[in-house]
């Protein structure tokens, strides 16, 4: 069986990685991109989020294997400390150019009757 034709082939948006396409994972994931590791205040004063959603995200991004979580204390104070992987960068590089190539292709080119 032949493939189809590009003109019937899905837009690259639906191809996107759902992981990273969330907003405050695809925020949580651009700052690591840039900043390697950070802390869990440090994330959540950049990101803004919450203590429970800034967790909760983290959580599934580790989940995805994109970040790293390393727990440990500073004295007796807990610090938590996220680190993206070089899965999380492929992922983060993957879904740039996904938006970018469904952002560069001209509107109406994808199939449809053009009505």
């Amino acid at each position: 069986m032949n493939p189809p034709p590009d003109d019937l082939k899905p837009p690259p948006v639906l191809n996107i990685d759902r992981v990273v396409h969330e907003p405050a994972r695809l925020a949580i994931l651009t700052v690591l991109y840039a900043a390697e590791e950070v802390e869990f205040l440090f994330l959540q004063n950049v990101t803004r989020l919450s203590k429970g959603n800034l967790s909760s995200h983290t959580q599934k991004l580790e989940e995805a294997g994109y970040l790293r979580t390393h727990k440990a204390f500073r004295g007796r104070v807990p610090v938590t400390r996220f680190k993206i992987t070089a899965t999380g960068r492929a992922a983060l590089e993957g879904y740039q150019k996904s938006m970018r190539a469904f952002t560069e292709r001209p509107l109406g080119h994808g199939g449809g009757s053009g009505d």
